[in-house]
């Protein structure tokens, strides 16, 4: 199985006519993802290189397309308003990709959001981002679903994992990801579903609310958490793993070289007050039973020893 997304899920892109908008719902499309329309307000009524209808407001794309999801690519300044007008269309999944989202716009964002959900919207709308890769799950069957920029050809399906075990994959780092997906794929283990986070101090799901799916999911054998310096999601997570999750889990935390007192590039890699350093989250996931991964190069075989493989 997988969370969030599958082989179901009709998907919208916000700013379909950019060039990244363009160049990745080809690249989704070409993936097997039902992307069913975009919208770019002003060049509603005609259609985009793939054939796909653009729609000028996302009401009408949602209410003419039957979308659930949508991936976005509009320019930093206008991301918010994006965001918001595809949650007041009742949207359920909000994949947000753009990069340098003013971090004030994300705090309206995620001020309104829970309103939105708490007031008669049928579905539970969720966001994942910004700044972030998206989301894939490769499928059963050869019916998956990639949402954003990952490259799809590096997953393995729950279906074609020689070891017989697949697993969830959550993380802050877009790089990363596709790092631990290839090593994971390698030692032979699948993919249930991945979801990049995004490194940003604002925003969307985290990695207790990727947890709490990946949990109960019961085709997923273990996750492989992916952190990084700064904020306390990680021991946040950590502390949720100890106390709700029975599965085996492997972490890594990046940025343990990284010099004291120095902000790093993701906006939400700040240290402070003693806390968010790599230390003491891999201090938090070791307490809490999990097994670390030193180097990237050992995601995939860590979590091949936390599986017992």
């Amino acid at each position: 199985m997988s969370i969030l997304v599958d082989g179901h899920t009709r998907v919208l892109c916000q700013g379909i006519t950019g060039s990244a908008g363009a160049f990745h719902t080809k690249l989704c499309l070409e993936y097997g993802t039902q992307v069913v329309g975009g919208v770019t307000p002003g060049k509603g009524g005609q259609a985009d290189a793939n054939g796909l209808p653009i729609f000028n407001t996302m009401s009408e794309a949602v209410a003419k397309t039957g979308a659930d999801a949508t991936m976005i690519f509009v320019p930093p300044p206008f991301a918010a308003d994006a965001i918001l007008e595809a949650a007041d269309a009742g949207v359920a999944l909000i994949i947000a990709i753009t990069e340098g989202v003013p971090v004030l716009d994300m705090v309206r964002v995620r001020q309104a959001i829970p309103a939105l959900n708490a007031h008669g919207i049928e579905k539970r709308i969720r966001l994942i981002g910004p700044n972030c890769p998206g989301i894939i799950s490769p499928g059963i069957n050869g019916i998956g679903c990639k949402i954003g920029i990952m490259p799809g050809y590096i997953h393995k399906p729950p279906d074609q994992a020689e070891t017989g075990k697949s697993v969830g994959i959550i993380s802050r780092s877009g790089t990363l990801t596709y790092e631990a997906v290839w090593q994971c794929s390698n030692h032979g283990i699948g993919q249930t579903t991945c979801i990049g986070i995004g490194g940003d101090p604002v925003r969307g799901m985290g990695f207790i609310d990727c947890l709490e799916l990946f949990n109960v999911d019961p085709k997923t054998s273990g996750v492989l958490i992916i952190g990084e310096i700064g904020g306390s999601d990680e021991e946040q997570a950590a502390q949720y793993v100890k106390t709700h999750v029975k599965k085996p889990i492997a972490a890594f935390i990046a940025g343990r070289t990284a010099p004291p007192g120095r902000r790093m590039g993701h906006a939400g890699a700040i240290i402070s007050g003693g806390k968010g350093n790599a230390s003491s989250k891999i201090e938090s996931f070791r307490r809490a039973g999990c097994y670390i991964a030193d180097s990237p190069a050992d995601l995939g075989s860590t979590m091949a020893k936390a599986l017992g493989l």
